[in-house]
């Protein structure tokens, strides 16, 4: 009690001090794109990394860790940690969240799905947060297409809640294991000022799957160039993605 006492303080300080300080990191470092639709037992691992080359910001990365399970078709639950490290820092465990999804079912052939998380800040100056997300998730054979509209609120004096969004659109080049595409991740602003001049990352990914091992193994690697106001800080972003399945 006496920790999560100094986090709450610490949050209220900072965000009475300066109050635009409470930032997220940048859109795509250590996130994915969610689906909209699950499977009833899975039960899933991931690691997730994320790290800016190029600019004032390089070397900055986020790592996030999570683990979950698919009780129904509907319903997915899940845990994370997410540890990140500034350019010249050592990396710090920053928060730790628990987060559900819930399948609406299909809407003219689109899968829909809602997302909520609560996030557990660590540092005194990282407050806890919400996170929502509206998941839409188009298959049509080998295509796949997913945007996820996010809604964030860091739980400290006076901040306003962040809209975000990430997209994916691949392409299954060699059957399901090989897919070829594209991602985003970006700001969106705030509800009083929408779409301003905000950090966007976009570019090319590749995924693969390997099978036959007993659990199903899923990897995924990209390269997202820098956009609008994220050219200030940095060139572009490195991803890695690691899911086992079971």
């Amino acid at each position: 009690m006496n920790i999560l006492n100094s986090i709450v303080r610490g949050a209220l300080t900072l965000s009475l001090a300066l109050p635009s300080a409470v930032a997220f990191a940048a859109p795509g470092t250590g996130d994915e794109v969610y689906g909209a639709t699950t499977e009833a037992g899975k039960v899933e691992l991931e690691t997730r990394y994320g790290r800016l080359l190029g600019g004032a910001d390089a070397g900055e990365d986020a790592l996030k860790l999570e683990a979950a399970y698919s009780p129904s078709s509907r319903l997915r639950l899940g845990a994370q940690v997410e540890l990140e490290r500034e350019p010249s820092g050592p990396r710090k465990a920053e928060a730790m969240s628990f987060e559900a999804i819930y399948g609406l079912g299909r809407v003219a052939g689109i899968d829909v799905a809602v997302y909520g998380e609560y996030e557990v800040g660590l540092l005194h100056e990282t407050p806890d947060a919400l996170e929502g997300k509206i998941l839409l998730q188009r298959k049509a054979g080998p295509f796949d297409a997913r945007l996820n509209l996010i809604f964030q609120k860091a739980l400290a004096t006076g901040e306003r809640v962040q809209l975000g969004y990430a997209a994916s659109a691949d392409y299954a080049v060699a059957g399901d294991e090989v897919r070829l595409g594209l991602a985003a991740f970006g700001e969106l602003g705030d509800f009083r000022r929408f779409a301003p001049h905000a950090e966007h990352f976009l570019g090319p990914v590749v995924k693969g799957e390997v099978e036959g091992l007993g659990p199903e193994i899923a990897i995924e690697a990209g390269y997202l160039f820098a956009i609008d106001k994220a050219r200030d800080d940095t060139r572009g972003q490195l991803r890695l993605l690691l899911e086992v399945e079971f």
